[in-house]
């Protein structure tokens, strides 16, 4: 099992293309751990905004009485992919990876996979 900073580290190292990753508590917005970013790139201010998103899904599912959960959350720009993954385990729950990838270098496919092996270590 390892630590956020250990996995933030890890999905900074083993996934081509990544410009940031966070840990982020969708039920406060708060991002409990961030790595990469820059000026250009807020990851504290990413981490609020993309739990809108998470809460808006959730109320959209609901509204159509959907039983089921999310698995992760794709947005694509123009140069980027932000990819949102929500965490699955009882001491994960309320939880989101937000990762952050540099469409020209990266493999969405790729991405995902190690997002998900990040995710069976991490112990929060």
């Amino acid at each position: 099992m390892a630590n956020v900073e250990v996995s933030l580290k890890e999905a900074m190292t083993s996934i081509d293309g990544v410009l940031g990753v966070a840990l982020v508590d969708y039920s406060s917005g708060m991002a409990l751990g961030t790595l990469g970013g820059s000026k250009d790139l807020d990851l504290g201010v990413a981490a609020a905004g993309n739990t809108d998103v998470i809460r808006a899904k959730v109320r959209a599912m609901e509204m159509l009485g959907l039983q089921d959960e999310i698995e992760d959350l794709l947005i694509t720009l123009g140069n980027q992919y932000h990819l949102i993954r929500v965490l699955k385990s009882r001491s994960g729950s309320g939880l989101f990876l937000y990762l952050v990838l540099d469409k020209g270098r990266s493999n969405l496919a790729m991405a995902r996979h190690q997002l998900r092996r990040i995710e069976a270590d991490l112990e929060v």
